[in-house]
């Protein structure tokens, strides 16, 4: 039985890199290479574009199927992809890649405003020898503090409601929360009883922004049901050229 996960989550920045509009690259071939290195058993992606027709004719490699089904390519067996804003020319959400069978999942809109669309994207996977399927949840959450609250309150009652206590779970992305009390902390994790994996280890979230220097805590990894084993913040140079945030991985035993 497989009682060890490794995990990553990275907001991948739509697969361009984080250069003046005019001047982007498309960097996702090189973001591909690099979310490999990782070996990731799971990994949850944020801003990730499902379709965008200028994009296409504008970049002669533009990958001809969805970024999520590009990068999980041979890699990831299975993938759900949950779109949350959608304009003429594409869409974008979130999206994760599992190397294990989602047998369900949903997308649920909390979207605080048209202005910014955002979604949770929940997946049951079937992890092998598990008697119970591992719940998953993929954010990225407001900009706004008043924004995040209700997007968090709502993704508590959701766990609440679906998630039974004795499960597994995996709550990761960008949770956007600037404030120095971690309020993602306090608002989801403590009710639940979760926790969050670098607070774990080293006592505090990890800063993951700016990649190429992280001065903000803005992405997490929160669980329940599972050891950390170990933490890891990918920064630096070449991570900062393919998005403006860092990768984070942890590698989990389950309990």
């Amino acid at each position: 039985m497989n009682q060890t996960l490794h995990v990553a989550t990275y907001n991948i920045h739509k697969g361009l890199s984080v250069t003046p509009f005019f001047n982007r690259r498309l960097v996702i071939h090189e973001l591909r290479e690099r979310l490999r290195t990782l070996n990731a058993d799971l990994v949850f992606l944020q801003e990730v574009h499902g379709n965008h027709e200028r994009h296409a004719a504008r970049y002669h490699d533009w990958p001809a199927a969805p970024q999520y089904e590009f990068l999980a390519d041979s890699m990831w067996p299975d993938f759900a992809y949950g779109r949350n804003a959608a304009y003429d020319s594409g869409h974008h959400g979130n999206a994760i890649l599992s190397r294990y069978p989602i047998t369900r999942w949903d997308n649920q809109d909390v979207s605080s405003h048209r202005f910014e669309r955002r979604g949770l994207l929940h997946c049951e996977i079937a992890v092998p020898g598990w008697t119970v399927p591992l719940h998953c949840v993929c954010v990225h959450l407001a900009l706004t503090a008043r924004g995040r609250s209700v997007q968090l309150e709502k993704l508590r009652q959701r766990i609440e409601k679906l998630v039974p206590a004795a499960a597994p779970l995996i709550v990761a992305g960008d949770f956007n929360d600037w404030h120095w009390r971690h309020k993602a902390t306090h608002e989801l994790a403590h009710p639940l009883n979760m926790h969050e994996v670098f607070e774990l280890v080293n006592g505090f979230p990890a800063r993951s922004f700016p990649a190429a220097l992280p001065v903000l805590r803005l992405d997490r990894i929160y669980v329940r049901g599972f050891r950390v084993r170990q933490v890891h913040v990918h920064h630096g140079r070449a991570w900062a050229r393919i998005s403006d945030h860092a990768a984070l991985t942890t590698t989990l035993v389950r309990l």
